[in-house]
């Protein structure tokens, strides 16, 4: 099994593995671009993401700045809208469900490394994937940890770190995220305008 396999299979790898170093070269060529064109130039941009990640959907929107580690293991849903400084760790993937929106400096990272020093010094690491539901929407600075999964319907508000899945139809937030509360009725707020 080659270093990539071994990633993909959330293995421990080594991360500085010619392919992939190769890899996240390719991705950050694509993503450079994509941050260095003007705001008026949506089509180009869209073309550039449709190349970079695995996925992406109608209607999806992504404003500069964007990191990622390879891309192709990006699937993003329809109607997806991400504000500035979006990062993704794609050394696994990660999925985003239709109806995702994402406020600023938020971070998707599926990347760890051992606690170990020793072995941390080795560049090895592993990776495990994040999914993200339908109708998410995720609040300002909030970081996204390996192997989290956040259910369809639920807010994470700003500033928090998911360590562990969160349901769906729910409000949570924190350092560490938590369940605050379910998502109700009293929540809608058309009828009252």
């Amino acid at each position: 099994m080659n270093e990539k396999e071994k990633m993909l299979n959330g293995l421990y790898y080594d991360a500085t593995d010619k392919q992939l170093e190769e890899e996240r070269f390719a991705a950050e060529e694509l993503y450079f671009k994509f941050n260095n064109l003007p705001p008026s130039k949506n089509e180009e941009k869209l073309e550039i993401l449709k190349k970079l990640f695995g996925k992406i959907g109608k209607n999806s929107y992504i404003r500069s700045t964007l990191y990622c580690d390879y891309g192709y293991n990006v699937e993003i849903g329809d109607n997806f809208y991400a504000n500035h400084n979006l990062t993704i760790l794609d050394c696994a993937k990660v999925k985003f469900g239709d109806n995702v929106f994402i406020a600023p400096n938020c971070g998707f990272y599926c990347a760890g490394h051992p606690v170990d020093a020793q072995e941390r010094n080795t560049f090895i690491e592993y990776a495990k994937p994040i999914t993200v539901g339908n109708n998410v929407w995720i609040g300002a600075d909030v970081c996204v940890l390996p192997g989290v999964t956040i259910g369809d319907n639920t807010v994470i508000g700003a500033g928090s770190v998911v360590t562990k899945n969160i349901p769906s139809n729910v409000v949570a937030a924190g350092n560490p995220c938590r369940v605050i509360r379910e998502i109700t009725e009293k929540d809608k707020v058309l009828n009252k305008i």
